[in-house]
């Protein structure tokens, strides 16, 4: 699944369309501090009323929000065992086959129940499973109509789960017009923060328009900080690593080979590699599905290509071995440069900070000026401070 596909199937979360059916709705209160579900409601998602629908469709939306391996993440499930019938790929599986309400609320409620068996929440908790459908178009061509682009679309079945904490009213001062006075609310009904989502996961994940039920998509919380916990022990999926530690073990790799100094020209080479291969998959995205990645041979390419010398093979895979134990690692390249029109590298100095873009760091080189090391930032323009242009002091000699 990539961003692409989540795109698609999130902006189908609206009012009247019919590119998103959504059959079944089962919300499950559990209290803090508690184990045990509270309260359950199920009913179907038409019999809502046009408000309610409108809340749901926002918060359904927002959970898929986000970009993938940063707060979205297609997790494999574990192996599951026969006689393990609480593997939660097995009751998402059995929950959307069926068509007995009673079955696909018992196999829901299951995987609720694991959410709280080892972690309580400090606050009440509104756990929400709908299931549905979800239309694609097929692609259309240049001499089709919109009504004969309708005729063929893609149609996957999919679970989608919200989880969303409560929180009391707070106090407030109110004005009734009937008594014509001031009075305190006395409103104490806890409210369900639908616009924040805490977590929630889409099953089945989507490759090439088919579903594959292999893996599911997982929304965590924060940017960059999934809950393993729930990963393992809720989704029974496989370890993940986020865009944030795959950048950290590129940078870490790229040490154990050349070392912790690197000259500007060369770090810029190197960045400049790493989003060609970004350009050219953009080019052929419609093509070639695959993600770009690096592994040791393509970490040893780059890094030639960047200038390095005294490169091999062996001393690759012996980096790898070394910061992740593992010599057929492979790490995406949108990772390592995320956006490379907009990320910045940070330049850090003990009298400032600067940021500047990856394509622009072979202008900044360290010199030295009057015996004193000094950062010398090549500029074709005039330099601004707070609006103020920057005069131009003697050369350096």
């Amino acid at each position: 699944m990539n961003n692409k596909d989540i795109a698609e199937i999130r902006k189908h979360f609206k009012m009247d369309t019919d590119l998103l059916k959504i059959a079944d709705i089962y919300n499950i209160y559990i209290q803090q501090g508690s184990s045990e579900i509270y309260h359950e409601e199920s009913r179907s998602f038409s019999l809502l009323d046009r408000e309610q629908q409108e809340l749901f469709l926002a918060n359904f939306k927002k959970v898929l929000g986000g970009k993938l391996d940063v707060k979205l993440f297609e997790v494999k499930f574990q192996s599951q065992a026969e006689e393990q019938a609480d593997h939660t790929q097995r009751l998402l599986y059995e929950g959307l086959q069926t068509e007995d309400i009673g079955e696909w609320k018992a196999h829901m409620q299951k995987i609720a129940l694991k959410m709280v068996q080892d972690k309580q929440y400090e606050k009440d908790m509104v756990v929400t499973f709908i299931r549905g459908n979800s239309f694609k178009t097929t692609k259309r061509q240049p001499d089709e109509t919109e009504i004969d682009m309708r005729d063929e679309v893609y149609n996957t079945p999919f679970i989608l789960c919200s989880m969303n904490q409560t929180e009391l009213p707070k106090s407030s001062l109110v004005f009734d017009f009937g008594e014509k006075e001031f009075k305190s609310s006395l409103m104490t009904d806890p409210v369900i923060k639908l616009a924040s989502p805490i977590g929630g996961f889409l099953f089945p994940s989507f490759t090439d328009n088919a579903a594959d039920i292999h893996h599911i998509l997982y929304a965590a919380s924060k940017a960059n900080k999934p809950d393993f916990q729930f990963i393992e022990n809720v989704l029974n999926g496989n370890e993940i690593m986020t865009a944030e530690e795959d950048k950290a073990v590129f940078e870490e790799i790229v040490k154990a080979v050349i070392g912790d100094e690197v000259n500007s020209k060369t770090l810029a080479n190197v960045y400049d590699e790493i989003n060609s291969m970004l350009v050219v998959d953009k080019e052929y995205e419609d093509e070639d599905e695959s993600v770009p990645t690096l592994d040791a041979k393509e970490v040893e390419r780059v890094l030639k290509a960047s200038g390095v010398k005294d490169l091999s093979t062996e001393k690759v895979e012996r980096a790898f071995q070394q910061v992740v134990d593992d010599r057929t690692y492979e790490m995406k390249a949108s990772h390592i440069i995320p956006s490379y029109a907009s990320k910045s590298i940070k330049i850090s100095t003990k009298v400032a900070n600067i940021s500047i873009s990856p394509q622009d760091l072979r202008y900044v080189k360290e010199v030295n000026y009057n015996g004193k090391r000094c950062l010398l930032i090549e500029v074709e323009e005039d330099t601004m401070i707070e609006g103020f242009k920057l005069l131009p002091e003697e050369l350096l000699e």
